[in-house]
């Protein structure tokens, strides 16, 4: 399998990881029109330099519904691939549309069940995407640096980079022996960590454009 064939494949496995951040913005601006919340997980409360320590962004809902979203994300993906037609070694005949339970009997999120593995599994990728995105933006407003209104924080960096690099290192230090905890993913790893400014500002313009999201960032 070349390069470009595992960043593809790297990507495909980390998927549900990676669409949390929409799926938890989904809920944290969907869920309060029926009533219920925005519940932020700070809780309103401020850090000793006197700003927000997470702010209204992050909330409860989000971080909730959208880890349980890419779990069922997880359980959509693995339904679409024949296990056992799977990638089992990295090869030139290798798909990069493996099951995303390859290589995982026996690990703590084997519940029994394709389903329930799967959507274990999902539900690990998003809440690392996301609590990834929460330390970014508690570094972001130790610096000053916050979202106002139209206006981006003007840390495109720490908007993006850290929800990346949470899903791999977590995928890597706890999903093993499974295939996303494979070292034959960590350079691709590094790459998708770099282009990954690239994608997600896309996604949220995209997200813009059809009205999901308020503003383009």
């Amino acid at each position: 399998m070349n390069f470009l064939a595992l960043c593809l494949l790297t990507l495909w496995l980390y998927l549900p990881g990676f669409l949390a951040n929409t799926f938890a913005m989904m809920w944290g601006k969907w869920l309060p029109k029926t009533g219920y919340g925005p519940w932020p997980i700070d809780g309103g409360r401020n850090w000793k330099d006197g700003n927000r320590i997470l702010g209204d962004g992050k909330t409860w809902n989000g971080l909730i519904g959208g880890s349980l979203t890419s779990g069922v994300l997880c359980v959509l993906l693995a339904s679409l691939v024949d296990q056992g037609a799977a990638a089992t070694a990295f090869d030139a005949g290798s798909s990069v549309f493996a099951h995303p339970l390859t290589g995982s009997d026996g690990a703590w999120f084997d519940m029994g069940s394709d389903a329930a593995s799967a959507f274990v599994l999902g539900s690990f990728l998003g809440f690392a995407c996301l609590l990834g995105d929460s330390t970014g933006s508690f570094f972001k407003r130790r610096r000053g640096l916050k979202r106002e209104g139209d206006v981006s924080s003007k840390a495109p960096l720490l908007d993006t980079l850290p929800f990346a690099i949470m899903v791999f290192l977590w995928g890597q230090l706890f999903l093993g022996p499974s295939i996303l905890a494979a070292s034959e993913l960590i350079a691709p790893m590094v790459a998708v960590v770099v282009i990954t400014p690239v994608l997600h500002r896309s996604f949220n313009l995209i997200g813009y454009k059809i009205g999901w999201k308020d503003v383009p960032y």
